[in-house]
């Protein structure tokens, strides 16, 4: 009997031709409302998430946008770019989980991505990495962690002296805008004894991106680092994410073993871009109008860094911008609180003409004195006595109301505090390691 040519076996290739002239299914919903930065999105609310991304269709194309919350029967999405151009009705595609995610590799050193990992400097794409990392990743849990490693090299005086760090420690850099910390991050990408530096440029003004890539970290320092930008024009999601990729691209070169440098400016404009994301999704304003997940944002993204489970560490420093200079705004109450150390940078001390302006008696490393060199413990501590008792007099020094002979202790720091001074300073394009530092240190103050 004849076989029905209608009802014969399909082949396998004509099987794989059939699915794949099929077109995939497209979820989507509509843009029922748009509230300042805020779309509203009405339709299948089931197949969307909290974090997931959606594509919504404007004039100029698809502006992808993240689910930020859910009222009723719609969810609530902020853009991470332009909505020009977007109207009611217009269709919000929902999208996979893997667009919060991005794949690094080694072929990411020298490079300059967006806070979508995507490449803005011309150079053409980015070689992916055959593992996914997402962005908004959990720490290494606390009992399988590495303790901190050997005191690690910065390259800068005051910091490796006075201040001295270990491999997978976090340090905030504290300062008011204009006091020199973009030159001092420059410093620590070219200096510290790292293999790679990862660099997350936070709501960083546009203008200053170029002269910090040519000029202040140059040829050598870029090619040894990421650098992630979102400048202070982009939107708020953008320039959260921007911190996310960052801690994500480090903990990709901590797991190949690798000793890193993450560095973020600022960890205070993150915070001002999840109280932007917050405040739209409804969250109650708080202390200086930041909403609660701030504060809880912030410790998931500062505890990525430190040590790894295996050989690679991420050793971490977050600058934080204290408005007005006021060192207890909220903000920097809770990063204080939450990382191993604080250096803080003064105008006072800028306007005096010393770079880089650390304050050391105001700063302070909490791996010291285990992280100093015994030998040169002493001539540390003599050091910042010698420090102390002349900002305890230093008013009437400057005054003239100190006679000479009082006191020899204030005597001798009077004498001494020049050369401690030029000692704190230090010129851009000068590196002093570890021992160095002690050594000059030891031969200014001497020993008890």
């Amino acid at each position: 009997m004849a076989e029905n040519p209608a009802t014969a076996p399909m082949s396998l290739a004509a099987l794989r031709a059939a699915l794949e002239r099929v077109e995939p299914l497209a979820v989507y919903g509509r843009v029922v409302a748009i509230r300042g930065l805020l779309v509203e999105v009405a339709g299948p609310v089931a197949a969307m998430r909290l974090g997931g991304r959606l594509d919504v269709e404007g004039a100029a194309g698809l502006i992808p946008c993240e689910v930020i919350g859910f009222q009723g029967d719609r969810a609530l999405a902020m853009p991470f770019g332009s909505l020009d151009g977007v109207r009611r009705g217009c269709p919000a595609y929902v999208r996979d989980e893997a667009a919060g995610a991005v794949r690094p590799s080694q072929g990411w050193l020298g490079r300059v991505i967006d806070a979508l990992g995507r490449p803005v400097d011309g150079l053409g794409p980015l070689p992916e990495g055959p593992r996914i990392y997402p962005l908004r990743a959990d720490p290494p849990p606390a009992h399988a962690r590495r303790r901190v490693g050997p005191p690690l090299d910065l390259g800068i005086r005051c910091i490796n002296t006075f201040l001295t760090m270990c491999a997978g420690q976090r340090m905030g850099i504290f300062a008011g805008s204009g006091v020199g910390k973009s030159v001092l991050l420059s410093m620590l990408a070219r200096y510290t004894a790292a293999d790679v530096a990862v660099i997350g440029l936070v709501g960083e003004r546009g203008r200053e991106v170029q002269e910090f890539l040519q000029d202040d970290l140059g040829a050598g320092g870029l090619a040894r680092s990421v650098v992630v930008v979102a400048t202070s024009d982009e939107p708020a999601l953008m320039r959260r994410n921007a911190a996310y990729v960052t801690l994500s691209v480090a903990e990709h070169f901590r797991d190949q073993g690798a000793k890193v440098l993450c560095m973020i400016d600022s960890i205070t404009r993150f915070a001002m871009a999840q109280r932007d994301i917050g405040l739209a999704a409804g969250e109650p304003p708080t202390a200086k109008g930041y909403t609660p997940t701030v504060f809880s944002e912030l410790p998931r993204l500062l505890e990525r860094a430190g040590p790894g489970v295996g050989e690679g560490t991420i050793s971490a420093l977050f600058t934080v911008l204290v408005e007005g200079d006021d060192h207890n705004e909220p903000v920097a109450d809770a990063v204080r609180g939450i990382l191993d150390g604080h250096i803080v940078m003064e105008r006072g001390i800028a306007e005096r003409g010393r770079y880089p302006a650390i304050n050391v008696l105001r700063s302070v490393s909490r791996t010291m004195p285990r992280a100093c060199d015994p030998a040169y413990l002493p001539v540390v501590r003599r050091a910042r006595r010698v420090l102390s008792t002349y900002a305890d007099m230093e008013e009437l020094i400057r005054l003239g109301a100190y006679r000479a002979g009082s006191s020899p202790e204030v005597d001798q720091a009077v004498a001494l505090m020049p050369d401690i001074e030029a000692f704190l300073g230090q010129g851009k394009e000068e590196a002093t390691s570890i021992g160095e530092g002690y050594a000059r240190l030891a031969q200014i103050v001497g020993t008890d």
